[in-house]
């Protein structure tokens, strides 16, 4: 322990781009968080499907970063056998990291990994958009209840701070509706496709780049959109949406023409994540639109991401910022962390 800062020891579950990128994060700036913030934030532990590693006096991230394989994971100091249901019935951890593959169907194993943790009383931050698009209430419901906290920063726009903006920094306005580009995948795509490309080549350059899975059809199809679009109505509007709720149109009908078409009076596609009150409901849709390129979503190109909040105090609020990236992704579990640490909750 150091003396006048707060020591936040953090179990990590999934070591892929996410956990890399935290890791990554502290391995270069754990410095910088104690003297400028007062938080020692330490990984004590990290565990995947096929290896865990347990250090009560905190894993060296560096070192951590460097073992590639499991097998050079395995040879570092507190390897051992747990699987991810051990790990957290038994470390000595105040917060879990939950940065699993996600599953938006059921939600699991994540959602079972994060109640685990509130019934032991650690904090959870998540990454993983299953358990907020599914079971966000009872959550926040069971976290409340053990008076910890649930962070999930990380599951929409990566550490841009979509959500943080809308429930805390517009706290005291009436979010009336939520419209954005909330994948970068088919973003990507249709700024390509302005440029000439057709979609089956746009495609292919995103997966060459990285941008799109071999498989695409979470993205392309809108599956991974309407979860956010969940997520956002869950969390902005108190509503009880899953994915399955969400009115859900790809971009895979979308030809060269169209785009073509479109640009010839002023408009572009973008595949739009919309958020609405109809009544006393709230209702959600991602299809594709067209936009005035007036419209500050319009001008949003790549793989950026962007999200307008119409309020009725302070008219329209609009963030454009990363959606995707291990580091950026991390960041946002980073600004959970920090915002833990301003909270004054005792860890």
């Amino acid at each position: 322990m150091i003396p006048g800062v707060s020591t936040y020891r953090l179990a990590l579950v999934g070591f892929g781009s996410v956990g890399r990128g935290l890791a990554e994060i502290l391995s270069l700036h754990h410095r910088r968080f104690v003297d400028r913030y007062g938080a020692d934030i330490r990984i004590v532990a990290a565990c995947t499907r096929r290896w865990c590693v347990y250090d009560p006096n905190g894993i060296d991230a560096a070192a951590l970063l460097r073992a590639a394989s499991p097998d050079a994971i395995r040879a570092l100091p507190g390897a051992c056998a747990w699987k991810t249901d051990q790990m957290i019935a038994s470390v000595d951890a105040d917060v879990l990291v939950e940065a699993s593959p996600t599953d938006m169907t059921t939600g699991e194993p994540a959602t079972t990994y994060v109640r685990s943790a509130i019934g032991r009383g650690m904090h959870v931050i998540t990454a993983n958009k299953g358990p907020i698009a599914l079971h966000f209430a009872e959550l926040r419901r069971l976290a409340e209840e053990r008076g910890v906290m649930l962070g999930f920063e990380a599951t929409v726009m990566a550490g841009t701070p979509a959500l943080r903006l809308g429930w805390s920094d517009l706290a005291g306005c009436d979010i009336q509706e939520v419209r954005g580009i909330v994948n970068g995948t088919t973003n990507f795509i249709l700024t390509r496709m302005e440029r000439g490309m057709d979609y089956a080549s746009a495609l292919a350059e995103a997966q060459r780049l990285g941008y799109a899975e071999a498989d695409p059809t979470s993205d392309v199809e809108g599956h991974d959109a309407a979860c956010k679009a969940a997520i956002l109505a869950n969390v902005l509007m108190d509503a009880r949406l899953t994915p399955a709720d969400v009115e859900r149109e790809g971009i895979t009908g979308i030809t060269r023409e169209m785009v073509a078409a479109a640009a010839a009076t002023g408009e572009r596609w973008k595949l739009i994540a919309r958020v609405w009150r109809d009544g006393s409901t709230t209702r959600a849709a991602v299809r594709p639109m067209r936009l005035m390129v007036e419209h500050p979503l319009a001008g949003v190109d790549g793989a950026t991401n962007a999200l307008t909040l119409f309020t009725d105090l302070l008219g329209n609020v609009t963030i454009i910022g990363p959606g995707a990236g291990g580091v950026a992704t991390g960041f946002a579990i980073l600004s959970d962390l920090l915002a833990l640490h301003r909270s004054g909750i005792r860890v």
